[in-house]
């Protein structure tokens, strides 16, 4: 592999620690753990008119998630609080911690026909949901026979 970047490496050495992670005994603190790369846990589905996002982001603030189109990839990132006081502040001592906390980001590849400039989302309890309608000449339309 001559003319290869030490980046190969570093990638390389990245992925078997998340894999690492991901299968050994103890490496994540429990069932409900999950990496930051997999949060928030997104469905995605489409209708002829729209592409649909449901992502999951219990214990985040609506002002804490930030949604973006650009160049065909939607990004949903922000930052979800920890509610737990600094270790060794008022006697604690914390030995698990399975909740997330820290900034998040997932990036979301978007078809051709998405309308990036009529992206709506909202914001209920934890589900944002967003819905990127398709352009007009890329959905289905009955014609008429004459």
């Amino acid at each position: 592999m001559i003319g290869m970047s030490g980046d190969l490496w570093g990638e390389m050495a990245r992925l078997q620690r998340e894999l690492d992670q991901l299968f050994r005994p103890g490496g994540a603190s429990g069932i409900r753990a999950m990496p930051r790369h997999n949060f928030p846990v997104i469905n995605v589905g489409h209708t002829p008119e729209a592409i649909e996002v449901l992502a999951l982001a219990p214990g985040v603030a609506t002002a804490d998630l930030q949604v973006s189109v650009d160049k065909g990839l939607l990004v949903i990132s922000g930052e979800r609080k920890s509610d737990l006081p600094e270790p060794g502040q008022d006697g604690l001592s914390v030995y698990a911690q399975e909740r997330f906390a820290g900034s998040f980001k997932r990036v979301i590849s978007l078809p051709e026909d998405a309308d990036a400039q009529q992206v709506q989302a909202s914001c209920k309890d934890g589900l944002l949901r967003i819905r990127v309608p398709r352009h007009e000449a890329a959905r289905p339309r009955r014609i008429d026979i004459h």
